[in-house]
């Protein structure tokens, strides 16, 4: 499976794509399998697996869960270098371009790089960018990295310029778990119109309208998670309402 063709190939058709995130931490089997069963009835498009912190050892078999339900990809979104496992599909490759902290722009890459050379997982290069929210997240406070002002969309374009041209794959702008407000449809417009590569959105959606809105303003993927956790018969809408 090559996930990064699927999410280009997707792109380039015009179809918004959703993510479904799924924090081992907070949700257990049957509620996994509830959320894997719907996402395959309504035609979800990835899972995102991972969190700030992985404290119930659930990472396997949440992924071995998921997987039972079809033949949807199943990526990790790694807070940490414990968070990898090779029966996932890939893995995104994060460097927090947005943030001067060194230890997540490429400390920790070099040391996971030796074991995902040996591991079966696509590893995608993803630019991620940590946008402000209203108040402080727990990506935030464990990146010990400052967010870009909400209102900085010049910072952005020029953060999510530089990401492509260092040759990043992915930029996923995410303004957190638990975020007061989502990233701005201002900022989406704007970052979107000025890279050529797959822009990711995720953090602070709270409604079907809100993700159409990150849709419609040039989000080419969305990724939910809280809402999808708390309110799983919501994932039908969800995938209707980006796809308007």
């Amino acid at each position: 499976m090559d996930v990064y063709k699927l999410i280009q190939d997707k792109k380039a058709q015009g179809k918004k794509q959703l993510a479904v995130l799924i924090d081992p931490d907070k949700t257990n089997d049957k509620t996994i399998a509830r959320i894997a069963e719907l996402s395959a009835e309504s035609g979800v498009d990835y899972f995102f697996v991972g969190g700030s912190l992985l404290i119930n050892n659930q990472l396997e078999e949440c992924i071995k869960v998921l997987k039972q339900s079809g033949d949807i990809p199943v990526i990790l979104f790694p807070g940490n270098t414990l968070q990898m496992s090779w029966k996932a599909d890939a893995i995104l490759f994060l460097s927090l371009i947005s943030g001067r902290n060194a230890e997540m722009l490429i400390g920790r890459h070099v040391i996971s790089a030796p074991y995902l050379k040996l591991s079966p997982l696509e590893v995608i290069s993803t630019g991620y960018m940590l946008i402000e929210s209203g108040k402080p997240t727990a990506v935030s406070y464990m990146s010990n990295s400052s967010p870009i002002p909400h209102d900085k969309d010049d910072i952005a374009i020029c953060t999510a310029m530089a990401g492509e041209m260092l040759g990043m794959k992915l930029i996923f702008m995410d303004a957190g778990s638990g975020a007061v407000n989502p990233v701005s449809v201002e900022m989406i417009s704007h970052v979107k119109s000025s890279i050529d590569i797959p822009l990711i959105i995720g953090g602070g959606i709270r409604t079907p309208q809100q993700a159409s809105d990150a849709a419609k303003a040039g989000a080419d993927v969305l990724v939910i998670g809280n809402l999808i956790e708390k309110s799983p018969e919501l994932i039908p809408e969800l995938v209707k309402a980006i796809q308007q």
